[in-house]
């Protein structure tokens, strides 16, 4: 029982260790291949993502978890989810277009943009961008989210 504490708090020490250089990892790779450094902030997200399921996997096998048990409460929770997912399939609509506006959409975190509506155009300066919304602070002091998967389907404009 001991030896397990003894693993769980080097477990703890290794994350630790693993956010720390992350960190550093993604700023020196952003700031080598002149990618946009404010973008960092989802890419530290997915970093975390991983290694939260890392950190799950590991001390299920430190604390000998019933690999039977396991793998009923895993299924349990993909059936959940997926019952989710089909019922507000948005939801991974969101998290697919933020990743593709990320990676290949010229906007980016702090520029200037307004989004092309047709009843209303929003403008502003493009605080966030998180799995599911777009944050824009207008001159106004206002804060607007727009669902990412709606911003994908709406033209930017991207104002100097």
């Amino acid at each position: 029982m001991n030896f397990q504490i003894i693993e769980t708090g080097i477990l703890g020490v290794i994350v630790i260790v693993v956010k720390i250089f992350s960190g550093s990892a993604v700023n020196r790779i952003l700031s080598r291949i002149d990618f946009d450094v404010k973008r960092k902030k989802i890419t530290i997200r997915i970093i975390n993502l991983f290694l939260l399921l890392f950190v799950l996997t590991a001390l299920a096998g430190i604390w000998n978890i019933n690999k039977n048990q396991l793998m009923v409460f895993i299924t349990s929770v993909i059936t959940v989810m997926g019952i989710a997912f089909f019922a507000q399939w948005s939801i991974l609509s969101n998290i697919t277009s933020s990743l593709i506006l990320f990676f290949n959409h010229p906007v980016k975190i702090g520029q200037n943009i307004r989004v092309l509506d047709k009843e209303y155009d929003i403008e502003g300066k493009l605080v966030d961008i998180s799995f599911y919304f777009l944050y824009i602070k207008t001159e106004a002091d206002e804060l607007i989210t727009i669902p990412t998967s709606v911003a994908l389907q709406k033209t930017i404009v991207v104002k100097n």
